[in-house]
């Protein structure tokens, strides 16, 4: 299927490995533009130069790379310099790290908020505007399976990641008129190095190693294994295509089943 987005141009966060990478490589396959971010340079340059390889100059997209910090706001307005007017945005950012709530503090709740809920709001209002003036534009929000079904330890981020989802749900029935989406894509348990850190965190716990610990987790989800990058990107591409625009504040769980609500 041709997704109808060739020639468009999407700022994809935190791009440089994981899900972010997916979306990328994704978009890429189909001829948007691409400029992306993350805080490693040298990773954030190995993709860039990775995806060129893969879809080279004139038969695919254009890469930059901008490195730096998307949840502050040097770090946005070098994103923003390098793709003004984007047609697609990829909201995403590393989560805050697993605990106890009893020892979070303040600041590690600001900070949480900051990169998971105030940072996509901000790249939102910084770039919505045009999609509007230019009648198409789509936002895909990063997010994680725990707005739908919270994870103990990973407190920080089911708080954050929800009251994004709540922002969400009232402003994308504000622009879908426009032809500009705005959807979020809830990840369960992919194979990503975030993933793997709460093996980590948790087999110690367990008295197991983080190998054997991924190895319980993958038989006991119903698809029996991980989800890829690849996978993960090419639903995001989806939603980001000419053919998504009657989908809007939405929230796409991917997790192979793991969920087991109805709804």
């Amino acid at each position: 299927m041709d997704l109808g987005i060739r020639g468009k141009t999407a700022l994809v966060c935190a791009a440089s490995k994981g899900l972010g990478k997916g979306c990328a490589l994704a978009l890429a396959r189909e001829g948007v533009n691409l400029v992306i971010t993350a805080r490693g340079r040298e990773a954030l340059e190995a993709t860039a130069e990775e995806i060129r390889r893969i879809f080279p100059s004139g038969a695919g997209a254009k890469v930059t790379a901008v490195a730096g910090d998307i949840t502050t706001a040097e770090g946005r307005a070098a994103a923003l310099k390098a793709c003004p007017g984007p047609d697609i945005l990829v909201n995403n950012a590393g989560g805050p790290p697993p605990g106890d709530f009893r020892s979070w503090t303040r600041e590690e709740w600001v900070k949480a908020l900051e990169a998971n809920m105030l940072t996509p709001i901000e790249l939102i209002k910084a770039t919505v505007d045009g999609m509007i003036a230019r009648k198409f534009g789509r936002i895909v929000n990063i997010t994680s399976g725990a707005v739908k079904m919270p994870i103990p330890e990973l407190g920080l981020s089911n708080g954050a990641r929800t009251g994004l989802t709540g922002f969400v749900a009232g402003i994308s029935r504000q622009t879908v008129q426009h032809n500009v989406t705005i959807n979020n894509l809830l990840p369960g348990p992919f194979d990503t190095d975030r993933l793997r850190a709460n093996f980590a965190f948790n087999a110690a716990k367990l008295g197991k190693t983080p190998e054997e610990l991924a190895r319980i987790r993958a038989e006991a989800n119903p698809a029996k294994r991980f989800g890829t990058i690849e996978e993960f990107g090419a639903a995001c591409a989806f939603l980001c295509s000419a053919h998504a625009g009657f989908i809007t504040g939405q929230n796409l769980l991917m997790d192979g089943g793991h969920y087991p609500g109805t709804f």
